[in-house]
């Protein structure tokens, strides 16, 4: 992962006492970086479509005029919010696996400068 590398070592560079507290933002952005960034882009991707979709389904949410219409769009509505959230929750995940790796390689590099 030449992503968390690089973190550490521009942390390293900037004489951080503690390397491996990367902010939320970097944290995310290495996610879409590596082998399986990819796979972080089509999801953000179907994350975007499916939010999109929320959105336009409660626009014709609000704009109904009979109650079916309303409970349809409604529904529709509320599902793709929901499931666009899923989505992007599911990400956390990798961070976090991202964030272990990086406090690992710290402490490997705390541990060859120690010997």
């Amino acid at each position: 992962m030449e992503s968390l590398d690089t973190l550490l070592a521009n942390a390293r560079a900037r004489g951080d006492a503690t390397p491996t507290d990367a902010g939320y933002f970097a944290l995310a952005l290495t996610i879409f970086r590596g082998r399986q960034g990819w796979v972080a882009w089509v999801m953000m991707i179907v994350q975007t479509a499916l939010f999109g979709g929320a959105i336009w389904a409660g626009w014709h949410f609000y704009a109904a005029t009979e109650t079916l219409s309303a409970v349809k769009w409604g529904i529709s509505a509320g599902t793709l919010a929901v499931v666009a959230a899923q989505v992007k929750l599911s990400l956390m995940p990798v961070m976090q696996a991202n964030r272990v790796l990086l406090a690992l390689r710290g402490l490997e590099q705390r541990l060859d400068a120690g010997t």
